[in-house]
């Protein structure tokens, strides 16, 4: 079943003091472009992840949103930088003896003054990092993938009634085709008729104008060959491969089959029956550019 490209997907694993959140929103896109925002200490993961998203989708413009939380003991240091502490207890003393201040300072205070307490980020294991990050974003894209679906579902509702709609239009042209030639002797005749008057016409050159005419307009080709490309987008809406491009190559195709019918049939009702299907083509070509 067709996929669209838009959908939104959340995953979040924790697990021994980590916890990982990743979020997924997709929109249309040509090909597949993926944009990732995570904390840096642990951008060693964002190849992994742009291999696994890109080996389960095949077109979008992905925002993959990531954070990451460490609550286990070994995963950051306090350090005290000792000689600064020293230099401000120092600048307190002597600022107290020429301003006859006491001095008030205490340890819980001295922590408190600017740059003394230093909290360093502990290296992390990177691959149980990575282990729960890509099991979060298989459980993202799970989601993600599923409100594609859904999502192309409602597509193939809307292509299957259009594409019902350009077969009737199709069926009104095959209809009305055999009369084209019909319609054009009977007027050519009426014509050579009025012209001539009383002169007998030449039966004989008026089948040859008559044949020739009907070589001009036959659309029988292009018929056949419309029928081909309705089929062909019926069967593609239930592949399970990417099939955007392939859709819209073949709408483009059906277009310019119309296009050539409208140009060749060269009559008004044929003509209203092309412009008809072209606008439910346009319907069809606007769709096609949500299908991943």
């Amino acid at each position: 079943m067709i996929r669209s490209m838009t959908g939104f997907g959340r995953g979040i694993i924790e697990e021994d003091g980590r916890r990982i959140s990743i979020e997924l929103k997709s929109v249309n896109h040509r090909y597949l472009d993926i944009s990732i925002r995570m904390p840096r200490h642990i951008s060693f993961i964002e190849d992994s992840l742009r291999q696994r998203l890109g080996s389960r989708l095949s077109r979008g413009h992905v925002d993959i949103y990531v954070s990451y939380g460490n609550t286990r003991s070994d995963a950051r240091t306090v350090s005290i930088d000792m000689p600064l502490v020293s230099a401000y207890i120092a600048a307190a003393k002597e600022a107290g003896a020429a301003l006859s201040l006491i001095d008030d300072i205490t340890l819980s205070k001295a922590l408190r003054l600017p740059d003394v307490t230093v909290v360093t980020e502990a290296d992390e294991d990177r691959d149980a990092v990575l282990k729960i990050a890509l099991g979060a974003l298989d459980i993202a894209l799970d989601e993600l993938i599923a409100a594609r679906s859904a999502e192309g579902l409602r597509l193939y509702d809307s292509f299957e009634q259009l594409t019902a709609s350009i077969d009737s239009i199709l069926n009104q042209i095959k209809e009305r085709a055999p009369f084209i030639v019909t319609e054009y002797a009977a007027k050519l005749k009426e014509r050579i008729e009025f012209l001539l008057k009383d002169t007998i016409v030449d039966e004989s050159r008026l089948a040859a104008e008559v044949a020739i005419f009907a070589d001009k307009c036959c659309i029988d080709e292009e018929i056949v060959r419309i029928v081909s490309h309705i089929h062909d987008i019926r069967q593609l809406f239930w592949c399970d491969e990417a099939v955007g491009r392939k859709l819209d190559f073949v709408i483009q195709e059906l277009n310019r089959e119309f296009n050539t019918i409208g140009s060749k049939a060269n009559d008004i009702v044929i003509t209203k029956c092309v412009l008809a299907a072209k606008a439910e083509i346009e319907k069809m070509r606007e769709q096609i550019q949500n299908i991943e």
